[in-house]
């Protein structure tokens, strides 16, 4: 079904607004379908200008990628006023949290306030990041009759929450499930017929706010089952037990089990965020959350039990917090990805340097940190894994275990081990955390 009569014959345009690990993939999947003239549109500039250079900010996007974008694209421009020429506007934002765990909108606020002046009749216009329930229509819907637009008559809205997993060589874009949703039944049918053009599997539901809370429901279900697993590792070390062999054992019943497995807490953009998202809209209809609540703070407490295994790690070695030097391997939120949002890796450092502490650590992906520890900026370089960079360690603790690592040569060459991931088996010189 075309999405308009003249598709055939005359190329329509879409505005991908954002180009992060949701926009850009999304971008290049408009571009290689060939069917759209298609804009990327970010008010960083340094995206921009890396993206003009043929240079990927992202890991698991290659630079030819990059380089096909470049030449394959309408425009790579930080001007909203570009996309009045196009068809469809899709959005894809982050929502961070304030420090009061409440949501920051103000990424979707920004963008909105700079380009609500150049919607124009008939486009469609959808918001693929995640949100709380409602938050669409709550500042899409004023933007519209700001501007004396008849939602679902001269102008249409549609939600389609991302589903990106970086670093995932399973899945991406091209086959997950995309769950579509309008504001009316015919900004349902021409969201639909968007993705579908370019050979997106869709699955409808009823409303926007049902696509908002089934983006949510699924990431809480992985952070409470990821709390649950992080509880389960807390009892079992008290009981010397190995969690990774219970997870094993589990998973070897076919049915009413699904393995997850501890860590030192939660990174990334979606899952340490989405609970609380849902908490906090919830209290406006009175309800408190505590199951959801439980797993969150389960989670966000992990890097004060790795610090507290490091710590007795170091006195059964007869050595303090004090001027150990510490190497942390792995900073990003999860293996073999550039991420650093939210990284237990950063509360660890912090925690460990408010103990006096000297922390180098190590990363391919993530060259550099920058951290602000009680109103001081720290910057961190990422160190070499080699043999007299280990020996000069008095622990190295494994936060995150990106597959290029090799943990033997590690294993062979540190004096004290904390594996947060169940790389290493448990010896007198590796302890479990």
């Amino acid at each position: 079904m075309p999405i308009t009569n003249n598709l055939k014959y005359k190329r329509e345009k879409v505005a991908i607004v954002g180009l992060g690990y949701v926009g850009l993939p999304l971008m290049l999947k408009f571009i290689k379908s060939q069917k759209y003239d298609v804009l990327g549109i970010d008010l960083d500039k340094k995206k921009i200008q890396s993206l003009n250079k043929g240079k990927s900010y992202i890991s698991h996007i290659p630079n030819s990628e990059i380089s096909f974008i470049k030449t394959k694209a309408s425009a790579l421009s930080c001007n909203m006023n570009l996309i009045q020429s196009c068809n469809y506007i899709i959005y894809a934002l982050p929502t961070p949290l304030t420090k009061n765990k409440d949501p920051d909108m103000s990424y979707i606020n920004s963008a909105l306030n700079s380009s609500q002046n150049f919607f124009r009749k008939n486009q469609l216009i959808i918001l693929e990041s995640t949100v709380y329930p409602g938050a669409t229509e709550e500042f899409f819907l004023n933007a519209f009759e700001h501007r004396g637009f008849k939602i679902g008559i001269n102008i249409f809205l549609g939600y389609s929450p991302e589903r990106e997993d970086p670093g995932n060589i399973n899945y991406n874009i091209s086959n997950i499930t995309k769950l579509v949703s309008g504001y009316s039944q015919k900004c349902l049918a021409k969201c639909e017929n968007l993705y579908k053009s370019i050979n997106i599997k869709t699955q409808k539901v009823s409303s926007i706010k049902t696509a908002e809370i089934t983006k949510l429901y699924e990431n809480i279900f992985r952070s409470v089952n990821i709390g649950l697993v992080n509880e389960m590792k807390l009892i079992a070390d008290r009981m010397n037990i190995d969690i990774h062999e219970i997870i094993e054992a589990a998973k070897s019943k076919p049915f009413g089990f699904q393995a997850f497995y501890p860590g030192p807490g939660l990174g990334g953009h979606c899952i340490p965020i989405d609970p609380y998202l849902l908490t906090w809209k919830a209290k406006q209809y009175d309800m408190n959350t505590k199951f959801i609540e439980l797993s969150a703070d389960i989670n966000n407490s992990m890097p004060n039990y790795v610090v507290e295994k490091i710590g007795n790690a170091l006195n059964l070695n007869k050595k303090t917090f004090y001027n150990s030097k510490i190497l942390i391997i792995g900073a990003a939120y999860k293996k073999n990805v550039d991420d650093i949002r939210e990284s237990p890796a950063l509360k660890i450092i912090e925690l460990l340097k408010d103990k006096g502490s000297i922390i180098s650590y190590h990363d391919n992906y993530i060259k550099n940190i920058k951290l602000k520890i009680k109103n001081k900026v720290i910057n961190l370089k990422s160190v070499r894994l080699i043999e007299e960079k280990l020996l000069s360690y008095d622990l190295a603790c494994i936060v995150t275990d990106h597959d290029y690592i090799n943990y033997n040569y590690v294993n062979k060459y540190s004096k004290i081990i904390v594996d947060c991931r169940g790389r290493l088996k448990k010896s007198k010189k590796t302890f479990k955390a």
